[in-house]
């Protein structure tokens, strides 16, 4: 019994905001500055009150439709958020109600930018191990919420969406090699380090980071995490066809694939279209991937991300 994907689809809520929409609305910033930095150009905004279940259920239909099953045929559903609906019920829960799916396995998972490698990893093993035939894996954030706008240099980063896919039981190998990693000695350099005590706010309800800290994290562990799932497969880093990685900078992604010895050309880079959407991103760029040809069926593909915890992770597959 194998997993493997037959479904993507994406979602991102309103209209484009540029880098100089940012500067109009009062942020000390321009575009040469955000770009030269991140390679984002611009990034999408969820309108007050609209949910990460809401997003979510927008890519989910998508994904439903291009795998041709309904919502009621699923019997696991993974959603991977920062930015939760409510504290509880899980928003995987809520999406559930949404779809009108009733009685398949739901539930949450934290994991920040790794959360979508995460849950596609989870999501794998229900399958493997016969439980569950078909699952709903999906990354969605309203990131925008726990931004503060007076802090240029976070602010500019992150954007709101949602992706989804569909993973079902087959019996041809889809996802060949996963690999899940956290070091919660590093949670300090990426957090938002408040909660929520008696109806008040303690400590501080914003993002903060250390941008000099996660770059050089980050980089490292990507090309680590990477390797190690070809290792497992029993490919050469050479032999993957399409590397997404998570869409955070440009400068990361840039660096990660120089590292893996990978052309850019080998590389699917979103960033500038919608910013750092944190569980989002990657389930963003691989359906953007596959609706426009560059991904076809029989190639390998990794998938990688790397976020708050610190978590990272990574994920080869075939399409």
């Amino acid at each position: 019994m194998f997993a493997r994907i037959t479904g993507v689809g994406s979602f991102l809520p309103g209209q484009p905001v540029s880098n100089n929409d940012l500067a109009l609305r009062g942020i000390e910033t321009n575009d040469e500055w955000i770009v030269s930095r991140t390679g984002i150009k611009a990034r999408h905004l969820a309108e007050p009150g609209q949910t990460s279940s809401e997003l979510a259920l927008e890519a989910s239909h998508r994904a439903l439709a291009a795998a041709g099953i309904d919502a009621s045929e699923l019997d696991l559903i993974i959603l991977a958020t920062s930015t939760p609906d409510f504290i509880f019920p899980s928003t995987a829960c809520l999406l559930q109600g949404k779809l009108g799916n009733q009685g398949a396995t739901a539930f949450d998972i934290q994991a920040v930018c790794s959360g979508f490698v995460y849950a596609l990893t989870m999501a794998e093993k229900f399958i493997r191990s016969g439980s569950h035939k078909k699952a709903l894996v999906v990354g969605a954030e309203v990131f925008s919420r726990i931004l503060d706008w007076n802090d240029r240099g976070t602010c500019v980063l992150f954007g709101d969406g949602a992706g989804a896919v569909v993973l079902e039981a087959s019996d041809k190998p889809g996802i060949l090699a996963t690999s899940l990693h956290a070091d919660g000695a590093h949670h300090g350099i990426l957090s938002v380090p408040g909660n929520v005590c008696g109806g008040a706010v303690t400590g501080d309800p914003f993002l903060r980071m250390d941008g000099k800290a996660v770059f050089k994290f980050a980089v490292r562990v990507l090309a680590e995490v990477a390797e190690e799932c070809c290792t497992l497969a029993g490919i050469s880093p050479a032999e993957v066809d399409w590397l997404i990685p998570h869409q955070a900078n440009i400068r990361i992604i840039e660096a990660t694939a120089k590292k893996m010895g990978l052309p850019m050309d080998k590389v699917i880079v979103t960033v500038d279209q919608h910013g750092n959407t944190s569980a989002a991103s990657v389930p963003l760029a691989l359906d953007v991937a596959v609706r426009d040809g560059r991904i076809q069926p029989g190639q390998k593909i990794m998938l990688e991300g790397v976020g708050g915890g610190f978590t990272w992770g990574a994920v080869l597959l075939e399409f």
